[in-house]
């Protein structure tokens, strides 16, 4: 059976996206704050953990919002954020309610649109085989993942960054036991891989 992992940059105050996000701000304001670790220059202590990130995997789940900004019945030329070549390289499951034809991208990426986390989930596992699932996002589609029990290991990367309000992948989560299994830390964000149990 897949491994079901998520890894997910965080604020100091708890959220993986800021405020008002929007077509102009996909990760609200103040959210690429969160992801600067990954990107040049990289601290050779965050390479790892960028590695693991970027790692290939045999199928992602994600919520609508991460793959756009469209509300109600979909605009047929919106294609995601990440131009011909998405960075997935492998089957992608979107959570909506609005039925669309899958997407087929360069590089292996195609993306499923499904309606409900349940059958989402399901379809990746039957098409990942052995390798592995991510939750990839964002906040709604994670807390749906933990409040259904199969993520098997959280990594969270804590950004130095305080946004004040957006979005938590914890907000109303009450039932979760996280169990610490690594920790390391450069000046631009501290990891934490924990096991979900």
């Amino acid at each position: 059976m897949s491994k079901v992992t998520c890894h997910m940059s965080m604020s100091v105050d708890g959220f993986v996206a800021g405020p008002h996000q929007s077509l102009e701000n996909p990760l609200g304001i103040g959210g690429p704050l969160l992801h600067e670790w990954h990107f040049d220059p990289m601290h050779e202590d965050d390479l790892a953990w960028r590695d693991s990130l970027l790692a290939p995997k045999g199928a992602y789940i994600m919520g609508r919002n991460m793959f756009g900004p469209i509300r109600g019945e979909w605009d047929d030329d919106w294609r995601g954020w990440w131009g011909d070549e998405p960075p997935y390289h492998a089957p992608v499951f979107v959570l909506t309610h609005h039925a669309r034809e899958p997407i087929e991208m360069q590089g292996g990426t195609t993306f499923y649109f499904v309606d409900g986390f349940e059958a989402a989930f399901e379809q990746a596992r039957a098409i990942a085989g052995d390798k592995e699932i991510d939750i990839a996002g964002g906040a709604s589609t994670v807390r749906q993942a933990l409040n259904a029990g199969v993520i098997n290991e959280l990594v969270v990367d804590v950004a130095p960054v305080v946004l004040g309000s957006g979005e938590s992948i914890f907000a109303g989560i009450t039932d979760v036991k996280l169990e610490q299994i690594e920790v390391a830390h450069s000046p631009f964000a501290t990891h934490i891989r924990y096991r979900v149990g």
